[in-house]
């Protein structure tokens, strides 16, 4: 593959080890060539063994290798998204699981949905279907992230207004 991934898995202390242990297989395969990958691995206990990593960057570094990826494959973490849709970057998002312990509940399914269906990064469920994921990302046009935070301040500015008289 041509294509430079990063991995970026947060900073909460919850691991994702399925994941990472997904990507180290198909780098295994042959499917992802294990010299195209960093990962930010963070409170995961799962060591890669075909590609390299760092369990914490600090912001230079996690923008220089965000910078330099085509594809981020992230945890279902808005902050994560969104960071990397606003840089113009196609995104993998894998929801982290309760039933995995990778969190406290399943709130990232919706997330990644609400991303999805507004077909600004392409949704992976299923770890064991990361191959189609990485297929998917490098064929879709994605839609490119606007941001809402102006609207957002109008209004409350106006509301604050509002009340003031």
């Amino acid at each position: 593959m041509d294509n430079k991934i990063f991995i970026t898995l947060g900073s909460q202390k919850f691991q994702f080890n399925r994941l990472l242990k997904a990507v180290d297989e198909l780098c295994e395969k042959g499917t992802i060539d294990a010299e195209d990958v960093f990962a930010q691995i963070g409170y995961s206990d799962y060591i890669p063994k075909n590609f390299s990593y760092k369990k914490f960057l600090d912001r230079d570094e996690f923008s220089n290798e965000m910078e330099k990826a085509n594809i981020v494959i992230t945890h279902g973490g808005t902050g994560a998204i969104i960071g990397a849709v606003k840089k113009g970057k196609k995104v993998i998002a894998v929801p982290r699981r309760a039933k995995y312990g990778e969190h406290v509940d399943d709130h990232q399914l919706q997330l990644i949905k609400q991303f999805d269906d507004l077909n600004l990064i392409c949704s992976c469920q299923d770890t064991g279907k990361l191959d189609v994921a990485l297929k998917t990302v490098q064929l879709t046009k994605y839609n490119s992230y606007e941001s809402n935070t102006v609207n957002i301040i109008n209004s409350i500015e106006n509301y604050i207004k509002q009340i003031k008289v």
